[in-house]
């Protein structure tokens, strides 16, 4: 089901702007359908479509019991003040708040949005439905939010890792890593892998790139990070191209930034033993065709950076029970999840004599068809 709303708000100039949002459900035969909201001024339904249809192979692929959806609105967050952006939320809210709901459909934070953005999709769902804190996850503490939501998705392109390698009888420790994107998933996989004694040896963000053959410093990067919003400033490690970040040569190569960054025209040049994927879709088809031919092995997308949804699941499960676990309950219920997953993987490519990708997608698939047999309705 797709829906398109128009959100009309007043400014805080007295003008008045509208937007348009969607909200698209994919697929529910495993659970309610579960998918982020992101503000952004290029989403459009083509985009929102494809992501929800990639939220329902994602959750099959973690087994658990959700189908895939995803929203957003067509806006630049930016340049919107903080209550313009609680209107437009709320206006948002009560048009789709029909569709959504604990055992219908639970949105999150995406790309623009928040743990705030959620505070306000609850309340105004609330209004019309009663007090709901498993409405949303990626909530605020105080409203129900999960310990461990935050490093998540980050801890669980960790935990993949570490699964990755080991199958090849590598530790994490004293491999080299390049990591493009330093946001809240590549900050936190930088820091997990540096206490892991991982080498991180090249990191970038939107503003520039930074290396250091022998290990950058992560904590200090981190903390200049956080006081300046930025790294491209960062004096004590050499600056470099951010466009060559990806060729630089490594053993781990983790793209967590945006999708098709390797493509074509630059695959050919990565120097990377293994490609964890913690962005969505950051290796075009053709790259992936290169990429494979040269004995890259990947880990996609649809299994690497799984945690964040998982933890998700975590929180809405303590919402419904009206109790809070722990935070290492919580991490290491994410290891058993994202470990018994790739092993999942791994026994569905020997069943089919084929490369992590497909064997993900087909488990992903095989779940859902099972579960929409299983209920008597029509593949």
């Amino acid at each position: 089901m797709s829906l398109m709303v128009e959100c009309t708000i007043p400014k805080d100039d007295g003008t008045i702007a509208s937007y348009v949002g969607y909200r698209v459900q994919h697929d529910n035969s495993r659970g309610p359908m579960k998918g982020g909201i992101r503000y952004h001024p290029e989403v459009d339904p083509d985009e929102v479509n494809a992501l929800a249809q990639l939220m329902t192979w994602k959750t099959a692929v973690a087994n658990i019991p959700y189908g895939g959806a995803k929203g957003g609105i067509g806006c630049s967050p930016s340049s919107l003040s903080k209550t313009e952006l609680e209107r437009l939320t709320r206006v948002f809210t009560q048009k789709i708040h029909h569709l959504i709901g604990i055992n219908m459909d639970i949105p999150a934070p995406d790309m623009g949005t928040n743990s705030q953005t959620m505070a306000w999709i609850l309340d105004e769902y609330s209004k019309f439905h009663g007090h709901s804190p498993a409405v949303v996850t990626g909530k605020p503490l105080d409203l129900g939010g999960s310990l461990g939501r935050d490093a998540a998705t980050g801890r669980g392109v960790v935990i993949a890792t570490e699964a990755l390698l080991a199958e090849h009888g590598m530790p994490i420790r004293d491999q080299h890593f390049v990591i493009q994107g330093f946001g809240n998933v590549g900050s936190w996989a930088a820091k997990l892998i540096h206490e892991k004694g991982g080498k991180v040896v090249a990191i970038s963000d939107i503003t520039g790139a930074l290396k250091n053959t022998s290990g950058l410093d992560i904590p200090s990067i981190i903390r200049y990070s956080k006081e300046n919003g930025n790294i491209k400033d960062f004096t004590e490690a050499e600056a470099i191209d951010p466009e060559c970040l990806l060729h630089e040569e490594c053993d781990v190569l983790i793209p967590a930034a945006l999708g098709g960054v390797l493509n074509r025209e630059n695959a050919s040049e990565v120097r990377a033993k293994f490609i964890v994927e913690a962005a969505n879709h950051p290796t075009d088809p053709e790259a992936d065709e290169i990429l494979s031919k040269k004995g890259v092995v990947i880990l996609p997308d649809i299994y690497a950076n799984a945690g964040g949804v998982t933890v998700s699941y975590f929180e809405w499960v303590q919402n419904i029970q009206g109790f809070r676990w722990d935070e290492p309950q919580i991490n290491n219920e994410l290891r058993t999840y994202m470990m018994r997953a790739f092993t999942d993987i791994k026994d569905m490519c020997k069943q089919l004599d084929c490369d992590l990708r497909m064997g993900a997608f087909s488990l992903g698939l095989e779940r859902v068809a099972r579960a929409t047999n299983l209920r008597g309705w029509e593949v």
